[in-house]
């Protein structure tokens, strides 16, 4: 486990506040037309600060970029809720071994898996479609004192070869469209080193069996279990645990 005492010191950050004084205090840049909350997870003695949606009912795509890229009003507000899912991810990232490794986080939403790499000085570099999961991983950067994250926006299938090949691909809840297995399977295909490793944690979306299948067609092998326990989650059911290797 990672000696939460070896993270650099953070900016504290108001637990449960939807007000701006903690963003305007901060300089971080205001969203219109959407509530916004923050919140303290306490990841094993690692307190890591996070600004997301306030609830599932928030849209604000006034230049269309959300629209162009095929996400609709209901489907918006995804990115920016603070999932089960993502928040077991970042506690199995406390635990990863980082030294000499290139990480890739996929359908990183509000990349918390991301920023735990990050405070412990792993090389990550996070992706996501949505036009505002950028800024959103920029302010909880900050609010965590941590060092910029490079930053993608892609989709699956449009990524073809930039920035190179990763070690360890991670990601949660990534699994809950029908095309999903094929596009998250075919990114791996291209973007995973010759030896490399695959973390998923899935709530149990449908679809995790034909990505299990797909990813055995490429060549890996696969491990399935239930995730691990996290306090944060305070006795919730975690889902599951999928690990690929080659």
């Amino acid at each position: 486990m990672a000696d939460p005492s070896a993270f650099p010191r953070r900016t504290s950050a108001r637990v449960g506040r939807s007000d701006d004084s903690e963003q305007r205090r901060l300089g971080l840049p205001r969203e219109e037309g959407v509530r916004v909350r923050y919140q303290t997870l306490d990841f094993r003695g690692l307190d890591l600060h996070i600004r997301s949606l306030r609830d599932r009912n928030q849209f604000s795509d006034p230049v269309g970029a959300a629209a162009a890229v095929g996400i609709s009003s209901a489907s918006w507000p995804m990115f920016g809720y603070l999932w089960d899912s993502g928040i077991v991810l970042a506690d199995l990232m406390l635990d990863q071994p980082i030294e000499g490794l290139r990480f890739l986080e996929v359908g990183c939403g509000l990349a918390l898996g991301s920023i735990v790499l990050s405070l412990r000085g792993a090389d990550i570099t996070a992706t996501d479609q949505h036009p505002e999961a950028s800024s959103f991983l920029e302010a909880n950067v900050a609010l965590n004192g941590g060092p910029p994250i490079p930053f993608r926006r892609a989709g699956w299938t449009e990524m073809h070869g930039g920035g190179g090949t990763f070690d360890v691909i991670i990601g949660s809840d990534v699994l809950y469209e029908q095309q999903h297995p094929e596009a998250l399977s075919g990114l791996v295909a291209r973007h995973a080193a010759p030896s490399a490793q695959v973390i998923i944690v899935d709530p149990g979306r449908r679809h995790i069996g034909s990505f299990v299948r797909l990813m055995t067609e490429y060549g890996w092998a696969a491990d399935r279990s239930v995730a691990p326990s996290t306090a944060p989650l305070e006795g919730r059911s975690t889902g599951h645990l999928l690990r690929f290797e080659r």
